[in-house]
């Protein structure tokens, strides 16, 4: 793997995860003896980040760790709801609907995967995970699917927000399993709704944890 390829990857993964958090300033020099590089292939990370938008030069300060404010929430949602509901009505229509029966059942049994031995909730965003791969699979259109990946990249950014509130992360699963039943019986329309259901649900619960 190419230097600028490796320090690209483990800023990515650092600032999806919050080790560097928004408005931390990502200077070359300091990134070069962190990472033991030269400066050119940090650059050349530093300008795939701000391309994907999880950096951005900052006046005076140089290259930054992207802010997240509620109107970048917002804008967020928007394109997730055209994206995902989409992929919903497709996946509904070109599903194995055995792959989605078994989600269902996986998903209404969630809630017993948020516990306090947890605290990360790695089981449950891997099952979350596994139906956003299954949706994914039966849509099966290149274009879309590159599209929901980099969309996702943002959505594990914001997901700090919420502060993995665990009433929350319930109503989420049950509302995960909506869609996953839906995509199981072929109902594009329900799917599309019940997709439309989580993501207001969602994006309610963000604005109000993070205003």
């Amino acid at each position: 793997m190419r230097a600028s390829d490796r320090a690209y990857a483990t800023l990515r993964s650092d600032i999806i995860n919050w080790r560097l958090t928004p408005g931390t300033v990502l200077g070359e020099v300091e990134l070069s003896e962190r990472l033991s590089v030269s400066r050119t292939p940090i650059r050349e990370a530093l300008a795939k980040l701000t391309a994907e938008g999880l950096s951005e030069p900052q006046s005076g300060r140089g290259v930054v760790v992207s802010e997240i404010s509620l109107d970048h929430l917002e804008e967020l949602f928007e394109l997730r709801a055209a994206l995902e509901c989409k992929a919903a009505e497709l996946a509904a229509q070109r599903r194995d609907p055995v792959i989605f029966l078994a989600l269902y059942e996986k998903l209404s049994n969630a809630g017993e995967l948020i516990t306090a031995q947890d605290p990360d909730r790695a089981d449950y965003y891997q099952l979350a995970g596994e139906l956003d791969s299954a949706v994914d699979a039966a849509v099966g259109n290149h274009y879309l699917n590159l599209a929901l990946k980099n969309l996702r990249v943002h959505l594990v950014r914001v997901r700090r927000l919420s502060k993995d509130n665990p009433v929350r992360l319930r109503d989420a699963a049950r509302e995960h399993a909506a869609i996953a039943l839906a995509i199981a019986h072929g109902n594009p329309a329900v799917a599309s709704a019940a997709t439309t259901v989580h993501l207001d649900n969602s994006l309610r619960h963000l604005l109000s944890t993070a205003s």
